[in-house]
């Protein structure tokens, strides 16, 4: 059980819980020192080492490493399917607010074609994933260089596609959640595909708790929204607050604000509130540059108090 419950995003499966925590606990420290509260940054992270404030990680990373998960053909089936409408939906969100201008071009002439029907004319086999392949181009899907954009691509969008399809994935990831909150949990933190996790988990508790989701695509009306459970959408009965950090650059989160798209529980009065002013820097989407902010440590901080 733990105070604070953290959940990773895409691209972690590589990874562990303890590793994982050691990257975010001085980052969430960071974050709550900055915002003036020094003796619970302390009491969450000092001199590398964790502090007595219990915060865990829930990781469910390692369901992705079953063999062929990752192939190179990537998901097929009804996740290809998927695939493509998340990838598109991340194209439509590159052309409205991304950062860099030869990245709005590149999405918008992918929709351009694609609505003349010049993109994909061979429709979605094991190779043919025009959307997909579209966001490989994409200066923002290549942190590690272009040579290996087509390599994260896919499997950002390979997880979130089987998260969504594949009830065992389901299932394993919000368990994980699930396992760490009790009592004493006061504060779920979710970060890109984990904010969804943490959102669907939360619905299976009555433990009284906050949340906070960074860089979210809970709202992505063409893929994600539809397929959370429960239907329709709503806040979690159980928490106490919910806020939502986006970074305008940041593509995965599709809609910056969620208010409209998760009206309160009945008879409660919790709404999300997002906090868009965020500013990332070069690296818009990252967990710890969302952590390390002012504004989110003050809300861990007032979470917690």
């Amino acid at each position: 059980m733990a105070t604070i419950v953290l959940v990773h995003g895409i691209a972690q499966e590589q990874y562990g819980a303890d590793l994982l925590e050691a990257q975010w606990l001085p980052a969430l420290a960071a974050g709550v020192r900055t915002a003036g509260f020094g003796e619970l940054a302390d009491q969450l992270w000092r001199g590398q080492r964790p502090g007595v404030l219990e915060a865990r990680m829930a990781f469910y990373g390692n369901a992705f490493l079953d063999p062929g998960a990752q192939g190179g053909g990537g998901p097929v089936g009804t996740e290809d399917e998927l695939t493509e409408r998340i990838a598109e939906a991340w194209l439509t969100t590159a052309a409205d607010q991304a950062a860099d201008q030869r990245d709005r071009l590149e999405a918008q002439r992918y929709l351009d074609n694609s609505a003349l029907g010049t993109e994909g004319a061979q429709g979605l086999g094991r190779k043919a994933r025009p959307a997909a392949n579209a966001l490989t181009k994409l200066k923002w899907f290549a942190p590690f260089g272009f040579g290996m954009a087509g390599k994260f691509v896919n499997r950002s969008l390979a997880q979130v596609s089987r998260y969504l399809s594949e009830e065992t994935v389901r299932e394993f990831a919000q368990q994980q959640v699930l396992d760490l909150i009790g009592p004493d949990t006061r504060l779920v933190i979710g970060h890109s595909l984990g904010s969804v996790v943490a959102y669907e988990a939360l619905h299976q508790t009555q433990q009284p708790a906050a949340l906070v989701t960074l860089g979210s695509p809970l709202a992505l009306q063409s893929i994600i929204y539809p397929l959370l459970r429960p239907q329709p959408p709503m806040v979690p009965a159980a928490l106490t607050r919910w806020e939502n950090l986006a970074d305008r650059d940041d593509i995965v989160a599709a809609h910056l604000d969620l208010a409209p798209y998760f009206p309160s529980a009945p008879g409660r009065d919790v709404v999300p509130t997002t906090h868009p002013e965020l500013d990332n820097g070069s690296s818009p989407h990252d967990a710890a540059h969302y952590l390390t902010k002012k504004s989110v440590g003050r809300i861990i901080a007032e979470s917690l108090s």
